[in-house]
């Protein structure tokens, strides 16, 4: 069982990694997984209470409450405080420290060395506010310490606090030398306050993070728009009568109704009406979708007409919150990459105290003054920070997973992102992924008695078959005014056919190895989609012709995928003839066809032991086995529950493009990844010496503390930024792709109503050649988009025989 915390204290991956190590040290704890951008932990264990979760965290120094982490901007209003706050005392005290230096104006009273005193507390009182806003640092970095946990803000406190220490001691002396009367002495202590670097170090570590913060803030911004799009009332039925409730007291079975342009509260089916639902949000889908009656609608989407459903999922298990958990879920996740900075993070904080120490003690053996060696260790403990390097991985990630979200690509966690991104093969399934999924006949072959008699066998025994091939010959035998009888003792046998007694006579329907089973002599079929046999007794009676339209970016984003560099294998448990046709339209040249369902999983394995990483699409139950085989499942979002439950990747809108934009996002996210950890770990290889002071000899370099904090903090939000340009990833079908789909434009009179409209582009959508019919009712238009030519007679021809004339054709 999973659950969410939102953990509190938390500011650097050495945080992260103590509190997943706290959570894994309950027993029963299964795993554990902490996102630092949104401070949330997600633990899966056995029966655990929170309250046994939320001793271990706060034993480490951290808390927790059970729920949704905090998202958005509230926690951003302590740190601006803490901001202005630093800065109003930090101009000041910088003017007052270091003006005289440049000959600012009213500092004449610095030079006076009986105004030393004077001098060293106006700096000290300038200083303690800063101090105070910014004790959070204090608060969390020194308890750390004494856990022998140290983090970022450990690092932080020691640096300030020993400057300060340092400084509190300086003035003690200055007193003490002023009392015996030795000015001299006491000018000379004043140079070694180092109030401003305490200041300094404080304001800009914490500028740093509240531009971090900032910036982290809008990596959250596509799972907060998600979260958005559901109304928070909604208009229900009680009784007859209309009434707006929220949103979250709607329950299964409510009545709703919906205006135009309201947004859908839950997920639901049509009782009442038909409108066009705008599903761009949702799927990425940018013409709106017609719903009729019997039709489901989801939360989050918006209806352009008014229509009343009945509820059928509510709250938490409506689709829109399941994306939502989705996405989080995967950004709660880690990509094998990150475990490298993981593992770093662990160690670093006690490694760079060590350095410190190690380089403040050098330099006072070289025989440097102590301020110097001083300066030295705070730099190394201020710039050593390991902010960058545990945000390279995680904030890449949620932009990824965010800005996929948006384009209707669900990504399940953050292994896969990584995997997809390796992948060098891709098994393609064929029905319901390259094609639409919606067999149609095509050729029918009489060969004994007539056509007639035929197709009232074909429909009476197909009839009960569920089978995407079974409902085409029905349907095509219903449009001819063929009418089945009830077939008795139905027999289905898997990816081979069906058998039926029909007026007393046993039919059988199926491929050629059933017909051969059953005893039936087969005449060899020519035929470019799928031929059904049927045959009653042992005798054939003929053969129908079945074939499934491929899908309009299907060319497109084979060619997508052959770009990248993948070997595209056609997968399917169709005959070799119609699956190497398909393939050949594709221009895909290796075929595996004529495998049943549960050998699929089987040539998946045999890849994979051969070394190849691979993906597999598909959109069936009989998918799924192979989808959880393979080293990425990407699941075609119009398939079934249990296909998308076994993938990595799910396709809201069922668009084989979004395959190559699902890869190339997760290519151009693992490069992200590695160049946040490429500078993340070149600015701690290059600022620790130069902190340290390695180049002060040949080169005479040396780091102040403050600019040391201003490196620090650069370095954090220069890898959030990068990683931001994520959210600009576009992955347009080429234009010479587009244009092999041609359209046409039909002006067609008589269509009054929505039902004219679903009747047009029903009659439409059925030429061959056509890819999609949308009909604008106060246009009087149709478009039509087509895969091949449709000449205009045979446009004239069907609208006619619907009852609808056609004006124009463009």
């Amino acid at each position: 069982m999973k659950k969410t915390y939102s953990v509190s204290g938390m500011t650097c991956s050495a945080c992260s990694l103590h509190v997943e190590k706290a959570a894994k040290s309950v027993d029963g704890v299964n795993s554990a997984s902490v996102n630092l951008l949104e401070n949330r932990l997600v633990v899966d264990s056995d029966d655990v209470s929170d309250d046994q979760i939320r001793q271990a965290v706060r034993a480490a120094g951290y808390d927790l409450v059970l729920g949704d982490t905090p998202r958005g901007g509230a926690s951003l209003r302590p740190m601006q405080i803490r901001l202005i706050v630093s800065f109003a005392f930090l101009i000041p005290l910088m003017y007052v420290s270091m003006g005289h230096m440049w000959g600012f104006p009213l500092l004449e009273w610095t030079h006076d060395p009986a105004n030393t005193g004077i001098f060293a507390l106006v700096q000290l009182g300038l200083t303690i506010p800063i101090v105070i806003a910014n004790n959070k640092y204090y608060a969390s970095g020194i308890p750390a310490l004494f856990r022998r946990a140290p983090d970022m803000d450990s690092l932080v406190a020691m640096g300030s606090l020993v400057a300060l220490v340092y400084g509190l001691y300086a003035i003690y002396m200055i007193f003490s030398a002023l009392a015996t009367g030795d000015t001299a002495a006491a000018g000379t202590r004043s140079m070694d306050l180092y109030f401003e670097s305490v200041a300094m170090i404080l304001s800009l570590v914490t500028i740093g993070k509240y531009l971090e913060a900032r910036t982290k803030g809008k990596t959250t911004e596509a799972v907060r728009k998600l979260i958005d799009l559901a109304p928070k009332t909604a208009t229900v039925l009680r009784s007859g009568v209309e009434v707006i409730v929220p949103a979250e007291e709607v329950v299964v079975g409510d009545l709703i109704v919906v205006r135009p342009g309201a947004g859908i509260p839950v997920d639901g089916m049509i009782t009442e009406g038909s409108a066009p639902i705008d599903m761009s949000a949702l799927t990425g889908e940018s013409i709106p979708v017609v719903k009729n009656p019997g039709d489901a609608v989801s939360a989050g989407t918006i209806s352009l007409g008014s229509f009343t459903f009945r509820a059928e999922k509510v709250g938490e298990d409506t689709t829109l919150a399941a994306i939502v958990e989705l996405v989080q879920n995967a950004n709660a996740s880690k990509a094998p990459i990150g475990q490298l900075a993981d593992k770093v993070s662990g160690i670093f904080v006690p490694l760079v105290m060590t350095i410190a120490v190690v380089s403040g003690g050098v330099w006072l053996l070289l025989g440097e003054p102590f301020t110097f060696a001083l300066s030295i260790a705070i730099s190394v403990l201020v710039i050593s920070c390991p902010c960058a390097l545990g945000l390279a991985t995680p904030v890449a990630i949620m932009v990824a997973t965010g800005k996929a979200a948006s384009l209707g690509i669900l990504i399940k966690s953050a292994e896969s992102l990584e995997t997809a991104g390796r992948a060098d093969t891709i098994l393609l399934d064929k029905t319901g992924t390259v094609t639409i999924g919606k067999p149609e006949v095509t050729e029918v072959v009489t060969l004994s008695g007539t056509t007639e008699d035929l197709l009232l066998i074909a429909a009476s025994v197909e009839f009960a078959s569920e089978h995407p091939l079974s409902k085409a010959v029905v349907t095509y035998a219903g449009e001819h005014g063929i009418v089945p009888v009830k077939a008795q003792d139905f027999v289905s046998v898997p990816g081979r056919g069906v058998s039926a007694s029909v007026n007393g006579k046993i039919c059988y329907a199926g491929n050629d190895a059933f017909m051969e089973e059953n005893g039936v002599s087969l005449t060899p079929a020519n035929m470019t989609g799928t031929p059904l046999y049927f045959a009653a007794g042992k005798e054939l009676l003929g053969i129908i012709s079945v074939a499934d339209r491929i899908r309009p970016t299907s060319k497109a984003a084979i060619a997508g995928l052959q770009d990248l560099g993948l070997d595209v294998i056609l997968l399917t448990g169709d005959t070799r003839t119609v699956a190497e046709s398909i393939a050949g339209q594709l221009s895909i040249s290796n075929v595996i066809a004529e495998v049943m369902p549960a050998e699929k999983e089987g040539k998946v394995r045999a890849l994979q032991e051969v070394g190849h990483h691979v993906i597999m699409v598909g959109d069936g139950i009989n998918d799924s086995p192979s989808l959880a085989r393979a080293d990425v499942g990407i699941a075609i979002g119009a398939g079934s529950d249990i296909a998308l439950e076994s993938a990595d990747y799910v396709l809201m809108k069922s668009d084989p493009w979004d395959i190559v934009s699902a890869i190339r996002l997760s290519r151009a996210t693992l490069r992200n990844i590695k160049e946040n950890l490429f500078w993340a770990f070149i600015y701690n290889t290059i600022g620790i010496p130069l902190a340290a002071g390695v180049f002060f000899v040949p080169f005479g370099w040396k780091l102040s503390p403050g600019f040391a904090a201003l490196a620090m903090s650069l370095s954090s939000v220069c890898v959030v930024l990068n990683a931001l340009r994520l959210r600009f990833f576009t992955s347009e079908i080429p234009t010479t792709s587009k244009e092999e789909t041609m359209k046409k434009v039909l002006t067609i009179d008589g269509m009054m109503c929505e039902h004219c409209k679903m009747t047009v582009e029903k009659v439409l959508s059925r030429i061959p050649g056509v890819v999609s019919a949308v009909v604008d009712l106060k246009a009087k238009t149709a478009a039509v988009e087509l895969s091949a030519e449709v000449s205009d007679a045979e446009f004239t021809k069907v609208i006619s025989e619907s009852g609808y004339t056609i004006l124009s054709i463009k």
